[in-house]
């Protein structure tokens, strides 16, 4: 058909008005011959334009007219042109989805399913479905009844004659007809099995729920048991009941099987939806069909805290209604009593942690239910609050999240503000999910990426001014509503039971708050409501702005291996800075101080232990930069400028260890906030780096106390100069540059008379600074003690305690041994005279890197006395293979190999002439004498035992070096090597195994083995 021009480009032009996005193959459609009513008709353009494709509608009106016999087609037409409802509903179905318009196409005559609207059906219910598919008598029926009943959900779907939590409701509805459908189907080609059994079917999940999509897998549980009582004689009885019984699970499984073949297999009408039946006991493993008798057997002693929570919504659907309802009967109470059971507090931190790390990177953004701040979030959120409080409250027993929810704030169990914010984000998010699986009825929960997508999902949801711009901002706001509420949702009420400031409004009671927190965690409940109690009662500023920052806080300290400890570290710190005005500001307004505080207090003792000395440390975890280690020029400037203004030595060596204090606390911050993360930025630091930094920070720290120190004895007793020249040289892991939080200072101490003093002299000034300073150093006080160890001195601890350089050269000259040369591969200046350190570096640098490198007979001493140390030093019932300094392949593993090497390589190869173990490694590897993936193994194990020894400082606020005994503290310190709750066993089994293949390098190359 041709138009004349002037026509075309009015009727483009109408088209385009109508929201036709491709108006001109909209016009070819139009031009058909038997189109020619609906070009005409000005209304059924308008209803096609109201669609949320009009495209795709008119694409499908067109396939619908063609398929109709010609005296068929004019009475399609007349009734749309005349028939207002029908219109709506046709047409609507038709722009929302591609895949019932194929339906339409292929059943012609099921636009008439649409006709009759009476008022009974506004809103149907299973019999009114059975009715829907009595005629069905085998799969391909079933079929194609099931989308005919399907168009008329869909139908009431669009027009907003449903809402989203009726639509859910039919669809689960459908669904219950569906399968007593398939099991009357599967009955019928095998009576004699549906004569030897009693089959119930229990709907589980969304199905169970009441709340079912488009398209999901519908979960089921099968309970089988005969069809009658044994009639057989005392004797045999036994024996007949058990062949009984056999015999019907056999015959209840091949019906079960052939119902799930009838919905799940795909014919020319494709699947009905999967029935899956992974929720029953030992999921794919377990037997199809089990009696009730085994069903609560394994409840009752096997189940996890996650089946329990599947049973929530347990309903029986199908088969024979009596066994069904013993079956629901019989597992409610154990439901209800899951909360009680001993592991449901670490299965329910478990559950409580978002599971997207099987979530393709590309798709997490797009994922709307297991995304942060999707669906499963609520549901979750609401099915653990039913585990919690249904056990007291049968009120909350709902298989349907809405009324769960709604339920939950009826009673006071959540704020009423929250539960209605909640509940329009759920149902803006389910209608976009019924939408985007209406369109191709396919089993998805991705946004689509698609302009022509998300414009067709946008007006289906009645945005119709700029529908792609429109939907991303209400999806958005509706997410971040719900990731703002999943945490407040479980502790705001916590707030409202103890502060009571709204007289006569339901709140929890003190018995239900104390059950609230015992499920999260919190091993002293009572305790924890005092310290709510105490922050948040009353109505001064402070106690609103507490209010407001301890739901997200709570949630916080539950993530954590001791939530108890982090709300009363949070209690403390607030008590002794609640009456400073930045504080709580701070935290308010502060985007990570908040979070970055809760961390800190919940990961173990040593960091809360320095924040309590100095709680207005706290302002460092608002700061962006406060967390950042400073350098030690930076660090030795304010020492010494602070032991320069104190008055006399003690008060000088307190100013450096205060400093030293609150920079351990940054340092231990940093660490551990980067070793979690926060929400808004995960942990991406490598442990290598965290290691290293934790090193360099507390390396420089110590250096700079010592410094200050120095500076203070000397200045109170010789004014500004010593009569000797005086330099401290670092030697083991201070040498190194890998001090850990717990580790003393190993120093040597050496000084030269200046010109004109008597050597007595010098030596009685150097000796009486050494004394003075070890003992300002570790004088009790509210500052850790920094101890200082010079055991290896030349004749350790039979030797002076500092000697000249003339008397270390004449030592090292005469009597060195190999170890001692050894451990001078460590040594570094980190104090005092720098000219000196640096000439007692050029003196003992020929003996660590000899120009011939090592002996076979010194390599042989070495390796001697590494085995000896490894039987005589390890302590008595240590578990070698968990020691991290002494164990197999641990610090001193490694530490023993890589120095090996330096002794040997060392003079010849520059990069080795390093006091730090990992440069070291790295040295080894580009010279060539390590493999890179042996440089890979150690350098993995020394990093990990390193870890491992600062993680147990961390949390138990005192060094050890090996993994805690405490399963609370062994559960923390896997935390902070950055292992989820309950995954302890995985922590010990990667040490143990990082640690094997270690020493097996260590043998190879240290021993020659």
């Amino acid at each position: 058909m041709t138009s004349v021009p002037g026509r075309r480009s009015s009727t483009f032009t109408r088209l385009l008005r109508h929201g036709f996005t491709h108006p001109a193959a909209a016009e070819r459609l139009l031009g058909l011959p038997e189109m020619v009513p609906v070009r005409a008709d000005s209304v059924l353009l308008d209803a096609l334009g109201a669609t949320a494709d009009p495209d795709l509608a008119l694409r499908g009106l067109v396939r619908l007219v063609e398929a109709q016999q010609p005296d068929e087609r004019q009475v399609l037409l007349d009734t749309l042109i005349s028939a207002k409802p029908l219109r709506d509903r046709l047409l609507g179905v038709l722009g929302a989805s591609e895949a019932l318009g194929d339906h339409l196409a292929r059943h012609p005559h099921d636009w008439q399913a649409l006709v009759m609207y009476e008022a009974s059906d506004l809103h149907p219910g299973v019999d009114d479905f059975e009715r829907g598919l009595a005629e069905a008598t085998d799969p391909v029926s079933l079929r194609v009844a099931y989308r005919r009943c399907l168009l008329s959900i869909a139908a009431r779907d669009v027009c907003g004659t449903t809402d989203v939590a009726q639509t859910a409701a039919e669809l689960a509805d459908l669904a219950t007809a569906t399968l007593r459908a398939a099991l009357a189907i599967a009955r019928t080609d095998a009576p004699e099995d549906a004569a030897a059994c009693r089959l119930a079917v229990i709907a589980m999940g969304k199905c169970g729920g009441h709340e079912l999509n488009y398209v999901s897998d519908v979960d089921v549980i099968f309970v089988g048991e005969p069809a009658s009582e044994a009639t057989a004689g005392p004797a045999s009885e036994a024996a007949s009941e058990a062949a009984s019984e056999a015999t019907a699970l056999k015959a209840a499984t091949r019906l079960a099987s052939h119902l799930m073949r009838i919905c799940s297999e795909t014919t020319v009408e494709g699947a009905i939806w999967p029935v899956d039946a992974n929720l029953r006991p030992e999921g794919r493993n377990g037997p199809l069909v089990r009696t009730l008798s085994s069903h609560l057997a394994y409840y009752q002693r096997w189940a996890k805290t996650w089946e329990f929570q599947a049973l929530l919504k347990a309903r029986p659907v199908a088969g024979d209604p009596e066994l069904g309802a013993d079956y629901v009967d019989a597992v409610s109470p154990l439901v209800w009593q899951a909360a009680e059971r001993e592991n449901f507090v670490p299965d329910v931190q478990k559950m409580r942690r978002r599971v997207v790390d099987n979530i393709p990177a590309a798709h997490i953004d797009r994922e709307l239910k297991l995304g942060p701040g999707g669906l499963r979030d609520v549901e979750f959120a609401v099915q653990l609050l039913q585990l919690v409080h249904g056990r007291t409250d049968p009120a909350l027993r709902s298989g349907s999240t809405l009324e769960a929810l709604g339920e939950l704030a009826a009673g006071g169990y959540v704020g009423r503000a929250d539960a209605a914010q909640l509940d329009e984000a759920y149902r803006f998010l389910r209608s976009m999910e019924h939408r985007i699986q209406l369109y191709r009825l396919r089993r998805t929960h991705l946004v689509p990426e698609g302009e022509e997508d998300l414009r067709r999902l946008g007006r289906s949801l009645g945005l119709r001014a700029d529908p792609v711009a429109e939907l991303d901002k209400e999806w958005r706001r509706h997410g971040s509503v719900v990731r703002r509420l999943h945490e407040k949702l479980f502790y705001r009420p916590l707030l409202d039971a103890v502060a009571q400031l709204a007289p006569g409004e339901t709140r929890l009671s003190t018995q239900a708050a104390r059950q609230r927190l015992e499920a999260l965690g919190y091993a002293d409940p009572a305790a924890a409501l005092r310290h709510l109690e105490a922050l948040s009662s009353g109505v001064s500023r402070k106690a609103a702005i507490q209010r407001t920052l301890l739901p997200v806080l709570l949630g916080w300290f539950a993530d954590s291996a001791d939530p108890d400890a982090g709300l009363l570290g949070f209690r403390q710190v607030s008590d002794a800075l609640g009456k400073t005005p930045w504080y709580l500001r701070l935290l308010r307004d502060e985007g990570a101080a908040a979070e970055n505080l809760a961390r800190v207090l919940s990961a173990g003792r040593l960091a809360p232990d320095l924040l309590l000395r100095a709680p207005e440390a706290v302002a460092l975890l608002g700061d962006p930069e406060g967390l950042k280690p400073r350098g030690r020029d930076h660090l030795e400037q304010e020492v010494l400028a602070a032991a320069g203004r104190a008055d006399g030595a003690e008060a000088g060596v307190a100013s450096a260890r205060a400093v030293r204090r609150r920079e351990l606390f940054r340092t231990a911050a940093a660490d551990l906030i980067g070793s979690y993360g926060t929400e808004e930025n995960p942990a991406e630091l490598d442990p290598g780096t965290l290691v290293d930094r934790v090193g360099d920070a507390v390396t420089d720290l110590s250096a700079a106390t010592i410094a200050g120190a120095l500076r203070s004895v000397v200045r109170e007793r010789w004014g500004d100069e010593l009569p000797t020249r005086f330099a401290v040289i670092g030697m083991g892991r201070f040498g190194g540059h890998e001090l850990s939080y717990g580790s003393d200072a190993d120093v040597l101490f050496v000084h030269e008379p200046r010109e004109g003093v008597d050597e007595h002299e010098a030596a009685r000034a150097a000796g009486t600074v050494v004394a003075e300073m070890r003992r300002l150093l570790q004088l009790p006080s509210s500052d850790p003690p920094l101890l200082i160890d010079a055991d290896l001195r030349p004749e350790g601890r039979n030797g002076p305690l500092v000697r000249t350089l003339a008397s270390y050269a004449a030592y090292y000259r005469r009597w060195s041994l190999v170890w001692e040369s050894q451990a001078l591969l460590r040594a570094e200046p980190m104090a005092g005279d720098e000219e000196l350190g640096a000439r007692f570096i050029e003196l003992v640098d020929p003996l660590r890197y000899p120009a011939d490198g090592l002996g076979e007979d010194e390599v042989r001493e070495i390796r001697r006395l590494k085995a000896r140390m490894e039987t005589e030093r390890l302590p008595r019932g240590a578990d070698p293979t968990l020691h991290t300094k002494l164990g197999r392949g641990g610090l001193s593993d490694v530490e023993w190999t890589v120095q090996l090497l330096q002794m040997r390589h060392g003079r010849a190869e520059p990069g080795l002439r390093t006091t730090r173990t990992r440069a070291a490694l790295a040295a080894a590897r580009d010279a060539g004498l390590l493999s890179p993936e042996d440089a890979g193994i150690l350098d993995d194990a020394w990093v990990l035992a390193t870890r491992v020894r600062n993680g147990v400082m961390l949390v138990r606020g005192r060094a050890g070096d090996t993994f805690p005994s405490d399963a609370k503290e062994l559960a923390a310190v896997g935390r902070y090597l950055g292992h989820g709750q309950g995954h302890v066993g995985e922590m010990v089994d990667g040490y143990r195994r990082a640690t094997r293949r270690a020493r097996a390098v260590v043998e190879r190359l240290f021993y020659g083995s």
